[in-house]
């Protein structure tokens, strides 16, 4: 029969426990430069300022565009999804309809412009959604969600009954 051995013996690490040690290390790492820290701090220090951006949905079929504009102003919030990493919900300041025009060239050099009357036979949202959040200045334009934005970035909108894709137009930085 054999007996442990008494006293104090010292254990030897294996290559689990170095693994193990490795796994709570960057844990703990990933824990504390969480995004959601990050703009804690952010926000607390005042690196967040607010952030007006501008998307336009160019023509996506709709059955009902001004329903769907509708009910996106009743909601007051729409999720955004940029560059395909969701950032949450955002205010919906304003929703403006555009009106798609078309533009013919005369005989006589001359330019005429009127509103297209297919509109009203194959109705297309064409809107710009008027969005305010928190996000703060960087060398490569404006950090908002956890993600560089610029002007002509595709992103998604999402609301109680629709989702459709646009791209940024404007962005704001400084305007609440």
């Amino acid at each position: 029969m054999t007996t442990a051995p008494q006293g104090g013996s010292a254990r030897s690490w294996s290559l689990v426990d170095a693994g193990a040690a490795a796994a709570l290390v960057l844990a703990a790492v990933g824990v504390i430069w969480s995004p959601k820290l990050s703009n804690a701090v952010a926000r607390a220090t005042g690196g967040l300022t607010p952030v007006t951006v501008l998307v336009d949905v160019r023509g996506v079929a709709v059955a009902s565009p001004a329903t769907l504009l509708e009910s996106a102003r009743r909601a007051g919030k729409l999720a955004i999804v940029i560059r395909n990493q969701p950032h949450g919900s955002v205010r919906l300041d304003a929703v403006i309809p555009l009106t798609r025009r078309l533009t013919a060239v005369q005989s006589n050099g001359s330019v005429v412009t009127a509103p297209d009357p297919n509109q009203q036979t194959l109705p297309t949202l064409d809107a710009r959604f008027v969005l305010k959040g928190q996000g703060r200045r960087a060398g490569g334009g404006v950090v908002f969600g956890n993600q560089n934005l610029k002007i002509g970035a595709p992103v998604e909108l999402e609301g109680e009954s629709f989702r459709v894709i646009g791209s940024v137009t404007g962005l704001q930085l400084g305007q609440s």
